[in-house]
């Protein structure tokens, strides 16, 4: 009897198998969800929709961008944890909630690691600090001897906690402390900024360039390491003053766990190849920052190392929340 069961569990098993791996060789048979956590408008969204627009036109079936805004990116990375492991719900996510938030907040209601099995990278892209275009701050000189001399008193918009992290590195390797105004997103952030509402921000170069050339917003400094061709003549952080200082913000896609791996092989390499073309590069490139293709290994070593550095600045920096 007992070995009668234990055959009949061996044929279950292989049939659900057989099911998985016709599942797989079929993906996609319907429409496909990419869900995001920061609203229209931000390098994550943006990226989203062109990949989405190409792996419609690669499969024949719907991709389609979902935005979930709010809560600190909970939202969305809790409603991808807990979709169905189909392949049919993933998660184009930015460095906060697949890095930053395992780093600042003590606890999440879902885990960047164990809940999500990655896919593959996508793209990265310098940040810019910036302020409103009436501020009386023209160089990042003139704003850090402003922040210096009256500590806490200037206030900075953090439309997620990367923005804060990349903030207060460039902080603590000025000697400074100014006071963060946490947002929903980034443009709700920016939006503040252009309006006056806050004395600076840093935010992701494709967010806020709209604004610089609407001369509704004044770039002081950007994150990369080299000067972007689209703001030659602003200078980078580390040239300012603040040696070594590198900060990107990235963005890659993460399915369910427990996603069948053929499924994952499969999106992943679709991905890869739309990021590898020219118009890939050119559309990467006309948003400020650079395809960074990866796939499912590349993508969950890296966000791991981003999760060790960040916890490092966190703790210098003493940034943490409930």
């Amino acid at each position: 009897m007992k070995r009668r069961r234990f055959g009949l569990c061996l044929v279950a098993l292989s049939m659900l198998a057989a099911a998985a791996s016709a599942a797989a060789a079929d993906y996609p048979e319907r429409m496909v969800k990419l869900i995001v956590s920061l609203p229209p408008g931000s390098g994550a969204d943006t990226t989203a929709r062109f990949i989405a627009k190409h792996l419609t036109e690669k499969f024949g079936q719907p991709f389609v961008v979902e935005n979930k805004p709010g809560a600190n990116s909970f939202i969305a990375a809790k409603a991808v944890a807990e979709a169905a492991p189909d392949g049919y719900t993933v998660f184009v996510a930015s460095n906060s909630p697949m890095v930053t938030n395992a780093a600042v907040f003590k606890s999440l209601p879902y885990d960047p690691i164990k809940d999500f099995a990655p896919v593959a990278r996508i793209a990265r892209f310098p940040m810019v600090l910036a302020v409103p275009a009436n501020s009386p701050y023209m160089t990042l000189d003139s704003l850090v001897a402003a922040v210096r001399s009256a500590p806490g008193k200037l206030n900075y918009a953090s439309g997620t906690p990367t923005y804060q992290v990349a903030l207060e590195l460039f902080h603590e390797g000025r000697g400074i402390r100014a006071t963060p105004i946490p947002y929903k997103g980034t443009s709700l952030a920016i939006s503040d900024l252009a309006a006056g509402t806050v004395d600076y921000s840093m935010a992701e170069v494709s967010a806020v360039m709209p604004l610089i050339r609407a001369g509704k917003v004044r770039a002081l400094a950007v994150t990369s390491t080299e000067r972007l061709k689209d703001l030659p003549q602003v200078p980078t952080i580390a040239e300012s003053g603040s040696k070594g200082y590198e900060s990107y913000a990235w963005t890659g896609m993460f399915a369910p766990a427990k996603v069948p791996e053929k499924i994952v092989s499969r999106l992943s390499q679709a991905v890869r190849e739309i990021l590898m073309t020219e118009e890939g590069a050119r559309f990467m490139d006309s948003l400020g920052g650079s395809t960074f293709p990866g796939g499912p290994q590349q993508l969950r070593d890296f966000q791991l190392s981003e999760i060790d550095k960040t916890k490092r600045i966190v703790k210098v920096a003493g940034i943490h929340q409930e």
